[in-house]
């Protein structure tokens, strides 16, 4: 990126944010902050109206904006993608915003560009991600309103049914972020019933409700460090499990882990997860009889083929005891 396009972009970044700060512009430009410095006292020679105050960062004046910028063909093309790619990992709840979206982007191009993203919409299929909405999930779609309660930082009251449980409880929480891991959302909120932080999965939320109270943010609190210290928490081994279409809901149920859809192969599909133990998983996969298989590790297949010929020993045994 040349200089010129570089303190447009600039200007568009710091339109886009009501504060920034000098460390963050030169992480995402790749610059040093001494760039920063020359660029934003170009900005300011140039007319910008750009206001600066140690220790907190830099502003537009109130009011600037700058004239829209075209879209490239290829800055349309990816916004498109991520479109698609949006309907497939959310649960519907953001499909209009979506679409509607995308509509407006075909209206403000022009006719070449309009051919461009029709080409690349009729030559895009996006394949093998079973849509999260389709994956055994249990509750309405809500993924929505969960981000207006994150970005209002309002208080939600969530109707939350837990795993392999029937009963729903009643929770207000403090919405502190949302992730995608393991192909589901999860909301992290503070939990006022529990008293504590907690991970609610998305598709388990029977009902949201966004109340008017606000959410004061909790001092020091950093979702990504928070979720990097959540990932380290004990050992975990990694798994990839097929199992039969038939069987599939009956695995979502059961895991302790969030099962990942890989890919679709003989009337089934392979799943990748995590797991605390290859002992207690190789057991569970032998409850399924053939409508599960271990694929990765090795090792996890020998501990269910150990498992399968002790099986068929004991019954071989028995057989004979009966015929003697």
């Amino acid at each position: 990126m040349n200089r010129t396009d570089r303190l447009v972009a600039m200007v568009m970044h710091l339109q886009g944010r009501r504060v920034v700060r000098a460390e963050e512009l030169a992480e995402h430009f790749s610059i040093s902050l001494r760039t920063v410095y020359r660029d934003i006292a170009a900005l300011g020679e140039g007319g910008v109206p750009i206001v600066g105050e140690a220790g907190v960062g830099y502003t537009l004046v109130k009011g600037y904006h700058l004239p829209p910028v075209m879209l490239t063909a290829e800055e349309a093309g990816a916004l498109f993608t991520g479109g698609e790619l949006a309907k497939k990992l959310t649960d519907g709840s953001l499909d209009a915003a979506v679409d509607s979206a995308l509509s407006k982007l075909r209206a403000v191009l022009p006719s070449d560009r309009k051919d461009h993203l029709e080409h690349l919409a009729r030559g895009t299929v996006i394949s093998g991600i079973p849509r999260v909405a389709e994956t055994g999930r249990e509750g309405p779609p809500c993924l929505a309103v969960i981000q207006q309660a994150v970005a209002r930082r309002r208080v939600l009251a969530l109707v939350y049914r837990r795993r392999n449980q029937e009963d729903e409880t009643l929770r207000e929480v403090e919405p502190m972020g949302v992730v995608f891991y393991g192909g589901q959302w999860y909301l992290v909120a503070w939990c006022r019933l529990r008293d504590d932080l907690r991970h609610f999965r998305v598709d388990r939320i029977q009902g949201a409700e966004l109340r008017t109270e606000a959410v004061t943010p909790r001092e020091g609190f950093s979702l990504s460090r928070h979720i990097e210290a959540y990932a380290m928490k004990g050992d975990t081994y990694p798994a990839t499990v097929w199992f039969s279409k038939s069987a599939q809901d009956r695995a979502a149920r059961e895991s302790y882990a969030t099962l990942a859809a890989q890919r679709d192969r003989d009337g089934g599909t392979e799943f990748a997860m995590l797991t605390w133990s290859y002992d207690w998983l190789a057991r569970w996969i032998m409850s399924f009889g053939g409508e599960a298989m271990a694929v990765e590790p090795a090792v996890l297949r020998e501990k269910v083929a150990t498992l399968a010929r002790a099986v068929s020993d004991a019954h071989q045994e028995a057989s004979a005891g009966l015929l003697t």
